[in-house]
């Protein structure tokens, strides 16, 4: 026995929730797999200050638990699971949690990215206490101490530059003795008195009290020899992997995984298909952002479902 949806939404962050709201006011009655994470990366970012509406700040998992509200107001039914394999191939399409089907005419596929991480314990015990993988998001608490940043290419060089705009030192680690940075990103980092290059350097854990980080100990790539790094805060910028695994063959993606849409639209290689949010975004990456394109999937679903007589 399956299902049937006029619209499914895989993933709710900040685009799948918005996605949800915008349809179930266009009477699409959304269903909505909020995976095992519901409110992706916003539930383990402590402050945002950044989302308009907010001038306080608002709590990371609040704020998502009022894009759910919202949602679910307007005639959301949520799914606590995760979508495990889908079938694009005809219509309607085919999505499988575990042994259930759902079928849907159209689908939004909102599923984020996750950062990067070093896979040391400590990383995660520290999260929210000075650890982050976001300098737009966090570089803000960093005022006035000195912080440090893990990797090597554009992301790490330009999370360090925009952090000297916060904190009185920032450390560049990388595990070589040359960037992969562009040149252009290089240059600017070399010329900014307030970054401090160690190279050819691995973290191995991620020290401090039990309130905050209080520095990092490094181990040379060289010859092992292992130091403690005094920092307040200590920033991952070794990328971001789009949660696209289970679409791999089903819709066309970019080389790291990203979902390819047809700009200006949120439309993927199958039509009747779209993503928002991180999921096909590696540039900006911001939850408003990601909401923004939510509100284009919606639109752009109930508009080709018109198109195709289901209303």
């Amino acid at each position: 026995m399956s299902q049937h949806e006029k619209l499914v939404i895989v993933g709710a962050g900040p685009a799948g929730y918005t996605a949800a709201l915008y349809s179930a006011r266009a009477n699409l009655a959304p269903l909505l797999f909020e995976g095992m994470q519901p409110g992706g990366q916003l539930t383990i970012t402590t402050d945002v200050e950044n989302y308009p509406g907010f001038p306080d700040g608002v709590m990371g998992p609040e704020l998502m638990e009022k894009f759910k509200a919202q949602a679910e107001r307007f005639g959301t039914k949520l799914v606590s699971a995760d979508v495990t394999r889908v079938d694009f191939s005809k219509r309607p399409f085919q999505l499988w949690s575990e042994d259930t089907l759902y079928t849907a005419d159209a689908v939004i596929v909102a599923t984020g990215a996750s950062a990067k991480w070093l896979g040391i314990p400590s990383e995660k015990a520290y999260m929210g206490k000075g650890v982050s993988a976001c300098a737009t998001c966090d570089g803000f608490f960093f005022r006035g101490v000195e912080v440090a940043v893990v990797g090597g290419g554009d992301t790490a060089v330009e999370e360090a530059t925009f952090l000297t705009k916060y904190a009185t030192k920032v450390y560049l680690v990388h595990r070589r003795g040359e960037l992969r940075a562009s040149k252009v990103m290089q240059e600017r980092a070399r010329k900014n008195p307030k970054i401090e290059f160690v190279w050819n350097a691995v973290v191995v854990e991620v020290v401090g009290d039990d309130k905050a980080v209080t520095g990092l100990r490094l181990e040379s790539t060289k010859d092992g020899k292992r130091w403690i790094l005094p920092v307040q805060g200590f920033f991952l910028a070794i990328g971001h992997e789009p949660n696209t695994r289970i679409f791999r063959g089903a819709l066309e993606m970019n080389e790291v995984g990203y979902l390819k849409v047809r700009a200006p639209s949120t439309r993927t290689s199958v039509e009747g298909v779209f993503a928002a949010g991180d999921v096909a975004d590696p540039t900006y990456r911001q939850a408003v952002t990601a909401a923004g394109s939510g509100c284009a999937a919606a639109i752009d679903a109930e508009r080709w479902l018109g198109e195709h007589g289901v209303h």
